[in-house]
């Protein structure tokens, strides 16, 4: 008996007629949502770009005014940080010779007249010695004239024999004087000798901020410093600042402060001496400004920035957030009013001055009165 085959042509025919209606279906809804597309999206008319009632980036932009401002000038100029003259100290032995002890390390602190080196040398055992001697002549020249006064009151002794003492005494006097000079110059304390070992002393309170000698080594240059001692709690800032500024510069005044090594530190100080004299070559006057610094922070040698407040003036002032960045400069977009195809807006470059309080100069590009899109410009770009 042979099977019976049944037709699949209904079935086929059914699945044809199915994707027939559903693409039908499919071609009524792009056209709708192509219409709904064109109402919502931005579109340009010349240089101004629409957004129509309709789109939902209307309601995510913020409209302000360009206001005019008072706003304060700043007088910059670069600048570094320099210890204060008087309380920095290079410590120079004199003389040659062994660095017995050094009783101070880089770092330490250090108050005046404590001891920072001992030191031995050939030149204090001889000036020691010069002054041993001459301070014993005048000991035998004192006794000399002693004992001639006491026989010439008596008019025991002849005037010459008083006289001659007297002028050995004078000279016995200007040796000893002249010795003593000499061990004096040469920083050593004349009690404190012993032998050709001599204390050097710190002269200020500070710290030791330069270290070059070693303990036990030999120092034979004079006109070096083996340590440097510094109080650097509080430092100067010394600027140059242009000679057109000048007259916006006192002493007293208050200074702003930004330094290259802590860019987010801000810091004040106050202007302790202006310059006499313009620098002939950079047109510029010597500032110092007094800065406090008992954290630390400020190192001499340091570069920085120093302003001034300068006279106040008049100037077109808009949020920064109302900037974007055009092709060749900073761009806002200007409302240019609405209608019933939706609300207008001119891109429009401007060029910008300072910033203060959250708000930017502008000096070109606006005018006072304009509203511009202060927040979902970038929703415009």
């Amino acid at each position: 008996m042979k099977p019976v085959l049944k037709s699949r042509r209904p079935v086929g025919v059914a699945c044809l007629l199915l994707c027939l209606a559903l693409a039908a279906c499919n071609g009524d809804k792009q056209p709708a949502a192509a219409a709904a597309d064109s109402q919502t999206a931005l579109r340009r008319e010349g240089n101004l770009l629409v957004v129509p009632p309709q789109s939902p980036v209307l309601a995510q932009l913020k409209l302000a005014q360009v206001t005019q401002e008072q706003v304060q000038t700043l007088i910059s100029a670069p600048a570094n940080i320099e210890a204060e003259p008087e309380k920095l100290v290079k410590i120079t032995p004199p003389v040659a010779g062994r660095l017995v002890r050094l009783h101070r390390q880089l770092g330490d602190p250090v108050k005046a007249g404590e001891a920072l080196i001992t030191m031995d040398s050939s030149d204090i055992s001889s000036a020691r010695a010069d002054n041993a001697k001459a301070q014993s002549a005048l000991l035998l020249a004192r006794q000399e004239f002693d004992r001639q006064k006491l026989l010439f009151d008596a008019e025991i002794a002849a005037r010459k024999d008083y006289e001659t003492a007297q002028q050995s005494l004078a000279a016995a006097s200007a040796d000893a004087r002249a010795a003593t000079d000499r061990l004096a110059q040469l920083g050593a304390d004349v009690q404190a000798i012993s032998r050709g070992s001599y204390v050097i002393k710190s002269p200020i309170s500070g710290r030791v901020v330069e270290m070059a000698g070693s303990q036990g080594g030999y120092w034979n240059d004079v006109n070096a410093s083996v340590m440097t001692v510094a109080d650097l709690s509080k430092v100067w800032l010394s600027a140059n600042v242009p000679e057109r500024d000048l007259a916006h510069v006192d002493v007293g005044q208050e200074a702003h402060i930004a330094l290259t090594a802590y860019p987010d530190l801000k810091l004040e100080g106050r202007v302790q001496y202006v310059g006499e004299i313009v620098d002939a070559a950079t047109r510029s006057v010597k500032v110092r400004v007094a800065v406090d610094n008992r954290e630390g922070r400020l190192r001499p040698g340091m570069f920085a920035r120093v302003s001034f407040d300068g006279p106040g003036r008049d100037a077109l002032m808009v949020p920064t957030t109302a900037l974007l960045q055009g092709n060749v400069s900073a761009r806002v977009f200007v409302d240019k009013g609405r209608s019933d195809k939706g609300a207008r807006f001119e891109p429009r470059d401007v060029q910008v001055g300072v910033q203060q309080d959250g708000k930017v100069e502008i000096r070109s590009g606006l005018a006072a009165g304009e509203r511009i899109v202060v927040n979902g410009g970038v929703l415009l770009q």
